[in-house]
């Protein structure tokens, strides 16, 4: 009895003392996700963005940045070694702006992915659980949500908002826009999940229905609700930088990609000023298209036949 007792001991310590690194190389999921290489990009470019967002956060003064420097700098000038992505009409050097909008992208893709996810989420799994009545009111709200053209509905939902939000008015709109995809993909998920018989044998132990929903319902969508996560970042991002170039976001002066693109084009590119648009333009293409690698490298990991179909 005392050796058993013994080996068992041995087992859960070698168990419990093997890395994260080793559980989640052996996870089917993580190994098939780094076998893809153009996921492997998506991941590199984000780390990249994150980093940069993190370093502008920390080390660079916000109010410096957004000071005019004219008489100190010189006005547009083009990319050299002193400023090497130029300065604005303002004498700004464009390189602390245009990182300091990494941090404007990534914290508020971040909250208006996750407002939208836990909202979309909840109505999809409620939905799909209760039905009938509950299915129909929230559903067929949804569906009128998803009949106005994203940008449009987002446009018309800032103006509700007042000006002096900024950009907290354009995540706030977004998240109403978003709601509805997450509704949609998930509630056709939980419906195939509530087909199961452990479904069916956990309310007939007389589980509540919270615990269903949380306990066995929602573990089991996470993988849509995931591919469905990351890919909405990148959108999340670019509509938020449509907001502020259309002048419904960033207050003025505020060094969002956006922003930036606007005074560009509209001051800076007809005169030849190229850099003022190309650097924020750049930056913001390079990060969606690092979340849009990582959601179809993230789709295809999680259902191989969808890959196999598409392939």
């Amino acid at each position: 009895m005392s050796t058993e007792t013994t080996t068992t001991n041995e087992t859960s310590t070698e168990v419990d003392q093997r890395g994260l690194v080793d559980r989640l190389t052996a996870s089917p999921f993580v190994s098939r996700l780094l076998s893809n290489r153009l996921a492997l990009a998506g991941i590199a470019i984000i780390v990249a963005m994150v980093v940069i967002a993190l370093y502008a956060r920390l080390f660079l003064d916000l109010d410096v940045i957004t000071q005019s420097q004219l008489g100190t700098n010189p006005n547009r000038a083009p990319p050299s070694l002193d400023f090497p992505f130029g300065t604005d009409g303002q004498a700004r050097s464009l390189l602390p702006r245009v990182a300091y909008g990494a941090w404007y992208a990534m914290l508020f893709g971040t909250v208006t992915v996750a407002a939208s996810t836990v909202l979309g989420v909840g109505l999809g799994i409620v939905a799909a659980y209760y039905g009938d009545v509950t299915d129909n009111v929230i559903m067929r709200t949804m569906d009128v949500l998803l009949a106005f053209p994203s940008l449009l509905l987002a446009l018309a939902l800032v103006a509700i908002f007042p000006d002096d939000l900024g950009l907290w008015r354009a995540v706030a709109a977004l998240t109403l826009v978003y709601t509805p995809r997450f509704a949609r993909v998930v509630r056709g998920a939980a419906l195939t999940v509530l087909e199961n018989e452990y479904i069916d044998a956990t309310v007939a132990l007389g589980a509540a229905d919270p615990r269903v929903l949380v306990r066995h319902v929602l573990p089991n969508c996470l993988a849509p609700i995931t591919v469905q996560s990351t890919l909405n970042f990148g959108l999340a991002i670019i509509d938020l930088a449509a907001l502020s170039f259309l002048g419904f976001g960033a207050a003025a002066g505020t060094p969002s990609w956006g922003l930036m693109l606007s005074n560009g084009v509209s001051q800076g590119l007809l005169t030849g000023v190229w850099w003022w648009s190309f650097f924020p333009g750049f930056f913001l293409a390079l990060t969606v298209l690092g979340f849009n690698l990582l959601g179809d490298g993230m789709r295809d990991a999680l259902d191989p036949r969808m890959r196999e179909a598409v392939d």
